[in-house]
């Protein structure tokens, strides 16, 4: 499937005798937006939004809808104890591992099912390593190689669900600080509850769930109140 952007160019140079024509059709394409990530569905509709909004996501999106999920969970993580190696699943442009970067915790390698986001990312200097992977095939690292796992609004959503986290857990260390954001709405929903009270009966420890904002005081639209529940624990 074509992407918007790489349409529009299409249309445009087929267009050549009609170029008003071409750029009306580009209007008419539904961009990158919350409503959009909301309705994810698959891998791959997660691969081609995010190639389209990587460009402007910071700018855009996380500036204008005051994104604060991202510096709720590395000051959550940093609270608990946290210290690196870290794992930032789901990095995206770099938000939350930016805040992390900016605490002192290191080093930081990202993890991201979007190369385009990715590629974002490392632009920022702050991230050791980039692992481009979709979690449901699990995460391309050695068992046990970090000290601490944060994850900011992959679990946002609702495209993804908790039978991820054995992928986590298979890559943190004994004893590793967890700082995972879930959507509130989906917390029960998609299992999320259920999922770790079945972890702390020995795989994990110290639970607690931490209720924040998504987004601040300048967000407006239908999610400006939406609230997400950090999941902080430690692997046992």
């Amino acid at each position: 499937m074509l992407r918007p952007r790489a349409m529009c160019k299409r249309w445009i140079d087929a267009l050549d005798s009609n170029p008003l024509l071409g750029l009306q059709l580009c209007m008419s394409i539904k961009t990158p937006d919350l409503d959009a990530a909301y309705g994810l569905q698959s891998p791959e509709d997660n691969r081609q939004l995010y190639a389209e909004w990587a460009g402007d996501y910071d700018d855009g999106f996380a500036a204008r809808e005051d994104y604060q999920l991202p510096a709720h969970t590395a000051r959550a993580f940093v609270a608990a104890g946290g210290q690196g190696p870290v794992l930032d699943v789901g990095a995206g442009t770099g938000l939350c591992g930016a805040i992390l970067a900016g605490l002192g915790v290191g080093p930081i390698d990202a993890a991201d099912i979007s190369a385009e986001m990715l590629e974002r990312a490392m632009r920022k200097d702050i991230y050791r390593d980039a692992i481009e992977t979709d979690l449901n095939q699990g995460i391309p690292a050695p068992r046990e190689s970090y000290s601490g796992i944060v994850s900011s609004g992959t679990f946002t959503h609702g495209h993804l669900g908790p039978e991820v986290f054995p992928a986590l857990l298979r890559v943190a260390r004994p004893g590793a600080q967890f700082a995972i954001s879930i959507n509130a709405r989906h917390f029960e929903e998609k299992g999320f509850d259920l999922a770790l009270r079945r972890m702390a009966q020995g795989q994990i420890e110290n639970l607690k769930l931490p209720q924040v904002r998504i987004y601040g005081d300048l967000a407006a639209g239908p999610h400006k109140d939406d609230l997400a529940y950090i999941a902080l624990f430690e692997k046992s």
